[in-house]
């Protein structure tokens, strides 16, 4: 068992806490504070024990000097102020003299957020590669170090494997209850267990179906992904998107589990992947020439329900349409409706599927809303995750 914050003496302690602070922004406007706010418990507890709490986060990737302009944490520090009701000092740099003296003139209590941690991967990807001066570097900032970031716990990065290196450590609240959702529910989960799996990043979904369908009683495919196994089985889905690597792998599981795998019937699409355009209804069995598919339709719901409605344990990870267009969010926005109204244990395991969740209104409607998309997956996968790995044993 991993030691958690509690496990520690804070007092007048230099702790930093790796958070998830990768919300979603539209310039300086912050789209979805929910990252911020589950971030809170951890940050005020250690404020509690008299603390001097410094922060390290990522926003986004950055690539090129206009991606550091445009991911910037200045405005999480604004916000993130607000929701502690304390002042929150923003140091415009990840190294270097002027954080050095932020960190030096902390009084018991305060709080300091770094600016992003990835402006360490340009030019050279230093965080992202977990380089070890870098890690080294962070975690002389500090006396101990507490991982509340699980939505990177499956990447070593410098911001958590490097810096839980060279410091005592514990994970914090976020992480803690994580893993006692994901890992203790989907361990030895009430039958039947249903998986759900929709989303666009086909290539990585399609080797954690592999490891699922062996586990649980039925997966539910939408997205992309489904799009690949409905033409692993000779659909002509006409301009819709599908991983054309993927398919021979298809086609396998489709003929060790084809009893297990459930594919959509029919869904909305249009020969233009935009927003605000017309749909065109289409059976799967019959696309017109030119459509993309890009959301389930009524009879796919009507199927999936019969499923969902006889489970006691629900995994879902994905949106099973492009729910962040108007014109194609139905399936998605039904299928939380069905999920809600089922009886059974209902898991959403982060990402695109969590912010679905939550612009729909269905943030309190289920067990548990994971943080981590990537992350949630390879726990249930069976997968190490190197940012828990890493910290001490009790």
């Amino acid at each position: 068992m991993k030691k958690t914050i509690r496990d520690f003496d804070l007092t007048n302690k230099k702790v930093i806490i790796r958070c998830d602070l990768n919300v979603p922004m539209k310039g300086n406007l912050i789209l979805d504070d929910n990252r911020i706010k589950q971030s809170l418990k951890t940050i005020n507890y250690a404020v509690s024990k008299g603390a001097k709490v410094i922060i390290l986060s990522h926003l986004g990737r950055i690539k090129s000097e206009e991606d550091k302009a445009k991911n910037s944490l200045y405005p999480v520090s604004i916000r993130l102020s607000e929701l502690l009701g304390r002042k929150v000092t923003f140091v415009n740099e990840t190294r270097g003299d002027v954080l050095e003296r932020a960190v030096l003139q902390m009084a018991l209590g305060d709080v300091i957020l770094v600016q992003n941690t990835r402006y360490e991967d340009y030019p050279v990807k230093k965080e992202s590669s977990n380089d070890v001066e870098l890690g080294k570097y962070w975690a002389k900032l500090g006396d101990i170090f507490i991982n509340d970031a699980f939505g990177t716990s499956h990447r070593a990065h410098a911001s958590n494997v490097g810096v839980a290196s060279h410091l005592p450590s514990g994970i914090g609240f976020l992480v803690e209850k994580e893993l006692h959702a994901l890992g203790q529910l989907l361990d030895k989960p009430d039958k039947p267990y249903l998986v759900i799996i929709g989303g666009a990043k086909m290539n990585d979904k399609i080797k954690v179906i592999d490891k699922l369908v062996k586990k649980a009683d039925y997966v539910l495919l939408g997205g992309g992904i489904a799009n690949t196994f409905l033409t692993a089985k000779g659909y002509d889905l006409k301009a819709s998107i599908y991983d054309n690597e993927s398919i021979l792998i298809a086609k396998k599981l489709l003929s060790e589990y084809g009893n297990k795998i459930i594919l959509p019937l029919d869904g909305y699409g249009s020969n233009s992947y935009e927003d605000g355009i017309d749909t065109i209804y289409s059976e799967l069995t019959s696309v017109p020439n030119n459509i993309m598919i890009l959301d389930v339709g009524p009879k796919t719901i009507e199927l999936f329900s019969k499923y969902i409605n006889n489970a006691k344990t629900i995994f879902w990870n994905g949106p099973v349409g492009v729910s962040e267009f108007k014109n194609f969010e139905y399936g998605t926005k039904a299928l939380c409706e069905v999920l809600k109204n089922s009886c059974a244990k209902v898991i959403v395991g982060g990402g695109d599927s969590a912010a679905a969740a939550i612009k729909f209104g269905y943030k309190d409607s289920f067990e548990h809303v994971s943080t981590g998309g990537g992350a949630s997956l390879e726990l249930i996968e069976g997968k190490v995750l190197p940012g828990i790995e890493v910290i001490e044993e009790k």
